[in-house]
């Protein structure tokens, strides 16, 4: 499952899974096998010059052939006595699909674009790198819509970005797990293409203003340069450090610049989030200029600061409820959070902004379950006699980490959970709680895993990673026993109420790590007929292979949000004497490179 920690997709869940799937450190050709391609040769043929990699920060021109998994342009820097295309000086084309040069990924590139980027990390066979300029255009690429980060392609018409992903399931299926025989169905598209995200996680940072003198222009470029090369601090002096102090910037908030995770570009309208959403954090963006609060300066070693410092701004909506939850995270320090859950209530309360599932796209104010014209704000909720705002709640942290995650939380306002529907169900949500990010399209993927299930009401049925319920609560009616495993307490003890709030007496949960608590729970439950796995971007790992092969399930339904990590998962259970049978592509994320799908493995 994916949970992107900006609008291109949150952090992963904190499920202790091993970053591969044998639990291994990735090794240093990994993202080239992943994605079939091949290391650059010493030197070209024929040849006795070295090659010399790019340096960090170095600016290069490359055409860009194909895209990665995960969505980056892929292109080659030719190898000494090779021109830019890839073919020899002597006229012959290398050998292998992608041989020719020194790989480079950039990001935002397209196939068919001729670009110029500057290397931002640096490899013994690969690099990445950041798109600066697109000398020539690719055919396929059209005008952007939205003006900030974490939608990454929206410059390829939506039917190209369902195609893609429908062929990238394919290629890691085949070319990773070496499988054959199964039915790839026609991708799920999704519901909306924009605006369709119920969390973002903002990021506070300081701004500069265009027109600012010669010196603060320089300090502009030195950020940058800084966050393009190496990150070093050799600008630290040149730019003012967020003490609270007055200073030359200005506080914003928004995402990180891509390629450049320590600088914030400022946002005016998110078009993944709703128009609500945006307006929650204009809200909190004007109480914290008010107070006079500054960002936390990520470049600094350490969070020490004699007052707080801002970090993030989480935005959760319930898209069924029409309910805010808005929590600030900052680092340790006393600040007046209740003045800010005031100006939020008091800015969104009854009939206040768009109701969720009022915009199709960019500009739209009418909706599947809308009323009336564009911008009226007619969604389902947008009669509530009742405020917007559910809870706010607020973070102090003292890690380094760029993370939303862990610190001390409390609750200035409101309710502490956020309550929402999903299908039939009545959930409530806490703040740190996992949550697919797409809750319309959450009701479609569960309805294909209850379908691949194919349950009759007699099964003893396993979930495993299962959050705070969403899915075994969806299959629960239908089952005869349902047991969740979940290593996150705070998620364990939410889908134990969840089940008592919609009256569900068949389903058990419990924490633990699927690793080890898999085979006591077979011990006092009895083997599972079906077995439903959601696992974090990482994947299954061999010893959670193991124990659900021992567990010998009828039926395996894996919802898995990186084919590349499902691939050699569904190889290893087809090893162990399962058949992979279909797998369904679904569409949650429009305009990101990022793709679920849902598949069904049987027992031979």
């Amino acid at each position: 499952m994916s949970t992107p920690s900006q609008a291109d997709g949150s952090a992963p869940r904190a499920h202790g899974a091993a970053s591969q799937v044998d639990g291994s450190t990735p090794q240093a050709g990994a993202k080239l096998a992943v994605n079939g391609l091949d290391a650059h040769p010493p030197a070209a043929r024929g040849s006795q010059v070295p090659f010399k990699r790019p340096e960090r920060g170095e600016e290069i021109e490359l055409q860009i052939d194909s895209l990665a998994h995960g969505g980056e342009g892929v292109g080659r820097l030719a190898l000494p006595g090779t021109p830019h295309d890839g073919v020899q000086a002597n006229g012959d084309t290398p050998s292998g699909t992608h041989s020719g040069g020194y790989v480079v990924f950039v990001s935002g590139a397209l196939p068919g674009d001729r670009v110029r980027a500057v290397v931002v990390k640096r490899k013994r066979s690969y690099a990445h790198a950041r798109m600066v300029e697109v000398l020539e255009e690719s055919p396929e690429r059209i005008a952007p819509t939205a003006d900030h980060p974490g939608v990454a392609w929206q410059v390829l018409p939506y039917e190209r970005q369902l195609q893609i992903k429908r062929e990238q399931v394919d290629d890691a299926l085949r070319r990773i797990g070496r499988l054959e025989g199964f039915d790839l169905e026609e991708i799920v598209p999704a519901l909306q293409q924009w605006r369709y995200r119920n969390k973002l996680e903002y990021s506070f940072g300081t701004g500069y203003p265009p027109d600012t003198s010669a010196s603060s222009s320089t300090v502009r470029e030195n950020l940058v340069s800084e966050n393009a090369v190496q990150g070093s601090a050799a600008s630290e002096n040149a730019v003012p450090e967020n003490t609270g102090k007055s200073g030359t910037g200005f506080l914003v908030c928004g995402f990180h610049a891509p390629g450049g995770w320590k600088r914030v570009d400022p946002i005016e309208d998110c078009l993944l989030a709703s128009e609500l959403g945006n307006k929650a954090r204009d809200v909190a963006l004007d109480w914290a200029r008010a107070q006079g609060l500054h960002a936390w300066d990520r470049r600094r070693e350490s969070i020490d600061s004699p007052v707080p410092l801002l970090r993030n701004l989480v935005v959760r909506e319930g898209r069924r409820s029409g309910k805010l939850q808005i929590r600030l995270v900052s680092t340790d320090g006393e600040l007046d959070v209740p003045s800010l859950a005031a100006a939020l209530v008091a800015e969104l309360g009854p009939g206040a902004g768009n109701g969720p599932d009022t915009e199709n796209g960019p500009g739209s104010g009418s909706g599947s379950d809308s009323e009336g014209g564009s911008g009226v704000g007619n969604g389902p909720d947008a009669g509530r006699s009742e405020g917007r705002i559910s809870g706010v709640l607020w973070t102090r942290s003292s890690s380094l980490a760029e993370t939303t995650m862990g610190g001390e939380t409390e609750l200035v306002w409101g309710d502490a959970e956020l309550p929402e529907r999903l299908g039939e169900l009545d959930l409530r949500i806490s703040s740190e709680a996992f949550f697919q990010t797409n809750t319309e399209m959450a009701e479609v993927l569960y309805g294909i895993v209850a379908e691949y299930a194919a349950l009759e009401g007699w099964e003893r049925v396993y979930d495993l990673y299962c959050g705070i319920g969403t899915i075994a609560l969806t299959l629960a009616p239908r089952a005869g026993e349902l047991w969740g495993i979940e290593i996150i307490e705070q998620a364990v003890a939410d889908a134990i109420a969840a089940a008592k709030r919609n009256d569900v007496t068949n389903a058990h949960f419990f924490a633990g790590d699927a690793r080890l608590a898999l085979p006591e729970l077979i011990e006092r439950a009895g083997k599972p007929d079906v077995v439903v796995v959601d696992p974090p971007r990482a994947g299954l790992s061999q010893k959670v292979v193991r124990r659900i092969v021992e567990a010998s399930p009828k039926r395996i339904v894996y919802v898995s949000c990186n084919p590349t990590t499902f691939a050699p998962n569904a190889a290893q259970l087809v090893e162990a004497g399962w058949r992979l049978v279909k797998v369904r592509p679904v569409d949650m994320f429009p305009q990101t490179p990022h793709i679920e799908c849902v598949a069904l493995l049987e027992r031979t």
